[in-house]
């Protein structure tokens, strides 16, 4: 009897297995359809003009300053020495540049 009791116990927990997860109820899929795109429309008539804004306030001009003293003049330099007079009919140091034309 020991063979038997153990034949049937399997079998028995074979049938209750399957009929436990048989019974288990499957969700459903429910498909949500994506939300619906908005089209516009055609334009409406122009709104009207708003309020101008206050113009805000400015500053008044500051006075003109007072002109400033004139310089004193600066001093004059030493004086050169007078150069050398050429004498007539002699060649001397002195060189003659004629531009080119």
């Amino acid at each position: 009897m020991k063979g038997i009791t153990m034949k049937y116990s399997m079998l028995l927990v074979a049938l209750v297995a399957v009929f436990g997860l048989s019974a288990c109820e499957k969700p459903t899929v429910v498909n949500v359809p994506g939300s619906p795109v908005a089209v516009p429309g055609p334009a409406g008539p122009q709104g009207a003009t708003g309020d101008t804004g206050s113009q805000g306030y400015s500053g008044s001009q500051g006075s003109t300053g007072a002109q400033g003293n004139t310089g004193s003049p600066g001093y004059d330099g030493a004086k050169g020495d007078t150069g050398k007079t050429g004498k007539t009919g002699e060649t001397g140091d002195n060189i003659i540049v004629v531009p080119v034309r």
